[in-house]
């Protein structure tokens, strides 16, 4: 289907910025070379009648631990990354972050490798690499395995540089508890995307941090100091900083609504605040349980949890993500789509991503249900 010319109208049109109506796309050979008002694009080829539902890009996902019965952790390789990238895509992310939870040195070489070589092989959706620890506070450690948690020393720093020299995005989440200021200056500016989280540190702390060259923080909330009325910790830090970006796991689950509307309301700008699904291996699949170096996590209710009830990632996508942002949160359609699409592709530098351009690819678009239900490939 894409060798033919599509036309797609009908429908509002989602160019990663603007929800507009009116418009009509029209692609040819699998690529958009027309977008405009209906009456100047015409009818030409194959006719898609949106009937209403949003055209737009794919999501841009940053924070994916698993999916299609997998985790990364479980088999850090190439296939897993295909697989994971599938079962994603299956789900409307065109772009994501494969994402390594804290693990040993050589599982984490491993996953560096894997995601070379996936970008390598050009692997569909693959666009860098998130590392997720392990260098992060045991006070705030949520689901990741204590054992494994330590300080950065000189032999990580040297394998994070080189992998940085060798993928076009490497996301780092790390916490000042256990990495320096000089480690996050010489991080940043070898282009390393260093984003603070499973931290307790206070607010000077954490500003500090953003001084040296982390701008972003990972799903923001949970697993970190939280806004107090002396210490405003990283919560504060975050909604303070306009450098600052952040993450959110917006299922109602993690965060309750309320406290995502009084972050969307207060985050100081340019930093913006993103979607993250934080997926696991069930994304994509019907499976009820699965584990994460031997330790059961159950699916249930929404929720994925530790035998002790501790949440261990999230059972969600970002079309339920969005709908929750709109429907619970009171956050403009726009704002959301964004929230899922241009604003994480900015983040990463990556600006091709999540917008709806001359010369996208159809595979990277999808067609979203009007009321947020659903969403189906384009094409």
């Amino acid at each position: 289907m894409t060798q033919q010319t599509l036309t797609f109208l009908n429908g509002p049109i989602f160019d990663g910025l603007q929800l507009r109506a009116g418009l009509a796309a029209r692609f040819e050979s699998g690529k958009l070379v027309a977008l405009g008002p209906e009456n100047v694009i015409g009818r030409a080829g194959k006719i898609v009648d949106l009937a209403g539902d949003i055209l737009g890009p794919g999501y841009v996902d940053l924070q994916v631990n698993g999916g299609d019965g997998v985790m990364f952790n479980d088999d850090p390789s190439v296939s897993t990354l295909r697989r994971i990238a599938g079962a994603h895509r299956r789900l409307g992310v065109a772009a994501l972050l494969p994402t390594l939870i804290t693990d040993t040195r050589e599982k984490t070489q491993a996953a560096i490798a894997a995601a070379i070589e996936a970008v390598r092989e050009a692997v569909p959706g693959i666009a860098g690499l998130h590392l997720e620890g392990p260098h992060l506070s045991l006070a705030r450690k949520g689901a990741h395995d204590p054992a494994l948690i330590r300080p950065m020393d000189d032999e990580d720093l040297a394998m994070l540089l080189a992998a940085a020299a060798e993928l076009p995005v490497l996301k780092i989440t790390i916490a000042p508890e256990n990495v320096t200021l000089e480690q996050v200056q010489t991080l940043a500016r070898a282009g390393v995307l260093v984003s603070l989280g499973h931290s307790d540190a206070n607010f000077d702390t954490c500003q500090a941090y953003f001084a040296a060259g982390a701008r972003c923080v990972t799903h923001l909330f949970n697993a970190m100091s939280q806004l107090g009325n002396r210490n405003p910790g990283l919560v504060g830090a975050t909604l303070a900083n306009g450098a600052v970006s952040a993450g959110l796991i917006a299922d109602g689950i993690h965060v309750h609504p309320q406290s995502l509307r009084t972050a969307w309301a207060a985050k100081t700008g340019p930093g913006r605040l993103f979607l993250v699904s934080d997926a696991m291996a069930v994304a994509g699949s019907d499976a009820t349980q699965f584990t994460l170096e031997g330790r059961l996590i159950r699916r249930e209710g929404g929720r994925l949890t530790l035998e002790d009830g501790t949440l261990a990632g999230a059972d969600l996508d970002l079309t339920t993500a969005i709908r929750v942002l709109v429907n619970d949160v009171g956050v403009s359609l726009p704002e959301a789509l964004r929230a899922a699409t241009s604003a994480p592709a900015a983040i990463i530098g990556q600006t091709n991503r999540g917008q709806l351009a001359i010369g996208c690819k159809l595979d990277s678009v999808i067609r979203i249900d009007a009321l947020l239900g659903t969403f189906a490939q384009a094409g």
